[in-house]
């Protein structure tokens, strides 16, 4: 069928022209739907008017779509200006605290109010009477080498990091989050952890989980390991794994047999 919306030419087209193909006709129901929902969402104590907006069809929608084109440009234009915090970080612009990572490596310099302001531990720790001094004083973070404390620095200076340091340090980067209860950490570590789960790193996501108290990538990794279970359970991975997490491994196990049983009576 001729349709007037992704024909090359439709103005070749034979009368009716207004006609749409099932593709487009499906496509333009998602985008409809999608904006009628997301203006139902909104909080509003006009029930006509969100029901006078939801019968608009295309015209909400491309209204809404250059809306959000206005708030990405308009949040890009904030990213750009916060990211002169990272600038002060790279140049140690009037520094005032040092960062010591474990097993006496450098020291990195850093900003005590933005620590604060990024950390209720670190915040706590530079409030308490020890840690009233004077600049320059010290923060160590044995847990961290130095190549991890750089990362997590240019994280809270930055809301962000490139995907190579992600991918390096995800592991000691969501135990820190957890540690130094630094939510916006611990939800970017989470989410590249979930994104990038698969058999090879599906035990040490279950470990850091289980260590950082996380339920949502607990159990994501636990049914995970459980669908692959050939691939995990004989990989040479997994015997050191069990050792060191026995505990872990009897929750893979009981996991397994639950899901066997279930899919028994399932058949049934």
């Amino acid at each position: 069928m001729d349709c007037s919306i992704c024909t090359a030419l439709p103005y070749i087209l034979r009368p009716p022209r207004n006609t749409i193909c099932a593709a487009c006709y499906e496509g333009a129901k998602s985008i409809i739907s999608l904006t009628n929902k997301l203006e139902n969402d909104k909080p509003t104590n006009n029930n006509l008017l969100s029901s006078s907006n939801s019968n608009k069809g295309f015209a909400n929608a491309l209204k809404w779509v250059k809306e959000m084109k206005e708030t990405e440009e308009e949040l890009n234009e904030k990213i750009s200006y916060l990211s002169g915090f990272a600038a002060a970080l790279r140049d140690q612009i009037h520094t005032d605290i040092q960062i010591m990572p474990g097993n006496n490596e450098p020291p990195i310099p850093a900003h005590r109010a933005l620590l604060a302001a990024r950390s209720a531990i670190f915040r706590n720790v530079l409030d308490s009477d020890e840690c009233k001094a004077p600049a320059n004083e010290t923060i160590m973070l044995a847990e961290l080498n130095h190549e991890e404390v750089e990362s997590l620095l240019e994280f809270l200076y930055s809301g962000s990091l490139p995907k190579e340091k992600v991918e390096k340090h995800v592991y000691s980067l969501s135990i820190a989050a957890d540690k130094y209860e630094i939510p916006f950490l611990h939800k970017f570590c989470e989410d590249h952890m979930l994104a990038s789960l698969n058999s090879s790193n599906a035990l040490d996501i279950l470990e850091i989980s289980h260590t950082c108290s996380n339920q949502n990538l607990r159990e994501t990794a636990l049914n995970f390991i459980v669908r692959n279970m050939e691939d995990i359970v004989f990989s040479p991975r997994f015997d050191a794994f069990a050792l060191k997490n026995p505990h872990l491994t009897v929750h893979i196990t009981r996991a397994s047999f639950m899901d066997i049983r279930n899919r028994k009576t399932s058949a049934v």
